[in-house]
């Protein structure tokens, strides 16, 4: 292994539990002031193991409480990946006169010499989440013949006033319908001959945007997660569709006949949408696992192992005439900033001059240009290593190449260059990077390509410098923040 000095990699800005394993974000649903996130949690173990629902909670999407665990295992198995509503017109029965949160998740049963059994059971809280009552009447549903069958991503469909469930069911994932959370009805299986089917199919949500901002064109987007194989050296990754679902079926159109990446890094897994946004409000706000199933369990923190991304606002947007799925910070992250430098006009080679003395190791970059030319920042840079983050005008691309970025040797395929095809009008370029202890995050021209990486460098690597094909190229402006996590004070009257 590599001989680098020692950090446990705790990130600054991004949720992860304070000790032990944690996959998959789980239960996002916003209530009364908070956002929830549950995640696959192992309590006894920094790798994975006998799946629980760990807690967390945050008001402003950058400060976050954990809480105890909220779902443990029981006689039907472990609690894998699933969902959590707000069951507003008390369809399930469980609340009186205030509404409460129902949780939908999978049961997973370890069988002595034969399959596991995978079937969906639920559970509410009438206290905003803290304590929860598993039904008695569990399982609420299970299928005869597939064996993976997991990951209940729920939500009210208005047109048809009925609850919606998309499942992942091996190599495609199931459409059910229910009037009350307990009794569930199959509407329609999709997936058959569209997609990558490189890896299983896991963690599925569907939910409609509007395409430019235009609430008179509705489209619906279906994310589905692919599991690891060995064959494939992107290990897991997650890909979306486009479409139309009438409360039963969803239809693709044409450009889902091609395969679309949510993102072109190798870390941000298994992300869903938080439920129950207000509708003053109105964005879908997103967040994904950090980690790949190809070496999440070799990750060398220590004390714990897995975070999240930072959460994302998701939107469709007509790209060089096709609709993209484009991703931005949640705006709430502008709150966290601090002004490290900020400079207009400047000229790389300028610029260059200003990074010298910067020392940073958990920083956003907010960098604008026009040009032609390649333009690259080397950050988390020590005597050894950095990773390298830049526009390769010649492809027409951004890319993160982490071969030298710090630890890459405890998984084959960690290390490398991870890039994705950007468009841009006359050389308009604009980069915001989201660096942390362990990772970087990075939205290309308004967010239409992004790549999510972890990095484990040396304690000591936090120089920042930036190079061009011509050290002429002007920035038009080049902001670095430092991201530092704030309360936000809320006065109730």
């Amino acid at each position: 292994m590599s001989t680098i000095s020692t950090t446990d990699y705790r990130s600054t800005y991004h949720f992860s539990p304070k000790e032990k394993w944690m996959n998959d974000p789980n239960g996002m649903v916003f209530f009364k002031g908070e956002y929830h996130l549950f995640y696959q949690y192992h309590p006894y173990g920094n790798t994975w193991g006998p799946m629980h629902w760990g807690h967390a909670v945050t008001k402003d999407l950058f400060t976050w409480e954990e809480l105890s665990v909220a779902l443990a295992p029981d006689e039907h198995g472990m609690i894998f990946s699933g969902s959590a509503v707000v069951d507003w017109k008390n369809t399930s029965g469980f609340f009186d006169e205030e509404p409460g949160l129902v949780a939908i998740f999978t049961h997973h049963l370890e069988v002595p010499n034969d399959q596991p059994v995978q079937r969906q059971s639920i559970a509410y809280s009438k206290d905003n989440g803290r304590t929860w009552d598993k039904y008695k009447g569990n399982p609420v549903l299970q299928h005869e013949s597939f064996v993976d069958f997991r990951d209940p991503k729920v939500f009210w469909h208005e047109q048809t006033k009925e609850w919606v469930m998309i499942i992942a069911c091996g190599q495609t994932v199931c459409l059910y319908r229910s009037p009350n959370l307990k009794e569930w009805t199959l509407g329609s299986e999709f997936g058959a001959g569209i997609g990558s089917h490189d890896g299983v199919w896991e963690c599925p949500d569907l939910f409609p945007l509007a395409v430019d901002g235009n609430n008179e064109h509705i489209k619906w987007v279906m994310l589905v997660s692919i599991g690891a194989d060995p064959a494939f050296k992107e290990g897991s990754r997650t890909q979306y569709f486009t479409g139309e679902f009438d409360g039963s079926t969803f239809v693709p159109d044409e450009a889902s006949h091609t395969v679309r990446w949510l993102d072109h890094g190798r870390d941000n897994y298994a992300g869903v949408s938080w439920s129950d946004i207000p509708a003053e409000d109105g964005r879908r706000l997103f967040m994904g696992w950090m980690s790949n199933w190809m070496y999440a369990n070799q990750t060398p923190t220590e004390g714990y192992r897995g975070v999240m991304t930072i959460a994302r606002e998701l939107s469709l947007e007509t790209i060089n005439g096709k609709i993209t799925l484009v991703q931005r910070p949640a705006r709430e992250l502008e709150l966290a900033r601090r002004p490290i430098l900020s400079l207009q006009n400047v000229t790389v080679k300028e610029a260059r001059t200003h990074l010298t003395n910067l020392q940073l190791e958990s920083y956003e970059v907010d960098a604008k240009w026009i040009s032609e030319q390649s333009v690259h920042f080397k950050l988390r840079s020590g005597a050894n290593h950095q990773t390298v983050v830049g526009i390769d005008a010649s492809r027409q691309e951004v890319y993160v190449d982490r071969e030298r970025s710090g630890i890459v040797d405890f998984h084959e395929h960690f290390g490398g260059r991870h890039a994705a095809s950007i468009q841009s009008e006359n050389g308009d370029h604009h980069l915001r990077i989201y660096v942390d202890s362990s990772s970087v995050e990075v939205f290309a021209n308004g967010g239409q390509a992004v790549i999510t990486d972890l990095i484990y460098p040396d304690a000591e690597a936090k120089r920042i410098t930036v190079d061009a094909g011509d050290d002429n190229v002007v920035f038009s402006s080049l902001n670095i923040y430092k991201l530092t996590p704030v309360k936000v004070v809320i006065n109730e009257k």
